[in-house]
């Protein structure tokens, strides 16, 4: 005779209304984010992606920092930069670039250069050009990727973690992807050129001309002064707002934009243009963080005086490596503008820049 089954008790399942999601409030039933307050009347995709993302004591954490390093430092410590603000999250991105805006953005461009220089091989652009014009990219374009790629790779990459907001660090972490494909495209360029031209073009001489040539050891010792740098808010001022003002745009736009054509060269400024185009919206966001620090109604007057700080640092020495690449405005067979006025115009450009963030013109 078959025992009976036994029979078996559950815990009875009581709800008390406690639960997640159990509340019904305003906005319970939005899909749209009301924990900050976003810019305009309205939230972007942006702001819903990045704005507190990031954790932070000073607005939700109120038991204080719940994971830190080693050596003691909770979170994101705002002690790992000199300037101060009394609200590090009014910083919000103007070009508004999250996860996907990276990926398309950098997708069009590598698409455009793709394009330019499969092209360039079609209609075998490169025969027309003369062997000046062809020296100097291998030496000097060739020169300028070792800029790009120590700046994206020990600068921005390095310091992409290290801002007190989601907000920043996903900018900087952008900047870091541009400087980076940017230098890719340098490089492939220049095994475009190798393998079309041939013993006309040699591929490999600007690692000589970086390491040795006098006329880039100033810049080359401006680049490699500011991988050792380890307040992140100094190395995003000292890079975006003045190396690049004085260096960068300078051998970019003054330089290479204004004779490329002269010499029979229309590809070089496409490839060219799309690092400058990316150092527009680069300093878009930076013109914007420094701008508040230097407007913040508690701290923007100390703020001022580090900057000046700053300014009295590294304004001398990217001058010092802009005035040693004169040489390079003498190279090309067509000269269409001269150093005098290239270095003009980039003072220029670096004075509306300053006066922009409210700090006095310094290249005096």
């Amino acid at each position: 005779m078959s025992a009976p089954a036994k029979q078996r008790s559950f815990p009875k399942i009581e709800f008390t209304d406690s639960e997640a999601g159990a509340q019904e409030f305003p906005s319970s039933r939005s899909r749209a984010y009301s924990y900050y307050k976003p810019a305009k009347l309205r939230a972007t995709m942006y702001e819903d992606v990045t704005v507190d993302v990031q954790p932070d004591p000073q607005r939700h954490l109120s038991q204080g920092w719940i994971y830190g390093f080693g050596d003691g430092p909770g979170g994101y410590p705002q002690e790992w930069t000199a300037a101060k603000s009394s609200n590090w999250h009014a910083f919000l991105d103007p070009n508004e670039e999250w996860d996907q805006t990276i990926y398309r953005n950098n997708s069009a461009v590598v698409r455009q250069v793709e394009l330019c220089l499969k092209n360039a091989k079609r209609a075998r652009a490169y025969d027309s050009w003369n062997s000046a014009w062809l020296r100097f990219l291998a030496n000097n374009l060739g020169a300028w990727m070792h800029a790009e790629n120590g700046l994206a790779l020990h600068v921005f990459t390095s310091i992409q973690r290290s801002g007190p907001t989601n907000m920043i660090n996903t900018a900087v972490a952008v900047n870091a992807a541009h400087k980076m494909r940017f230098a890719q495209d340098l490089a492939l360029f220049n095994l475009d050129l190798s393998e079309e031209v041939g013993e006309g073009f040699d591929g490999s001489a600007h690692k000589q001309v970086w390491q040795s040539a006098p006329e880039w050891q100033p810049t080359r010792e401006v680049v490699e002064r500011l991988t050792a740098v380890g307040d992140w808010c100094e190395l995003l001022f000292a890079t975006n707002i003045v190396f690049e003002q004085l260096v960068g745009s300078l051998f970019r736009s003054e330089l290479v934009m204004q004779i490329a054509a002269r010499n029979g060269d229309y590809i070089t400024p496409t490839i060219v243009g799309t690092g400058e185009h990316d150092y527009d919206r680069d300093l878009a966001y930076t013109r914007n963080l420094f701008r508040i620090l230097t407007r913040d109604e508690q701290y923007g007057a100390a703020n001022k005086e580090l900057f000046g700080q700053w300014l009295d640092i590294w304004v001398p020495r990217c001058l010092d490596a802009a005035r040693a690449l004169q040489p390079l405005w003498s190279q090309p067979a067509e000269k269409a503008v001269t150093f005098a006025d290239s270095l003009a115009a980039a003072e220029d450009k670096f004075a509306s820049l300053l006066e922009s963030i409210e700090l006095e013109e310094h290249t005096k």
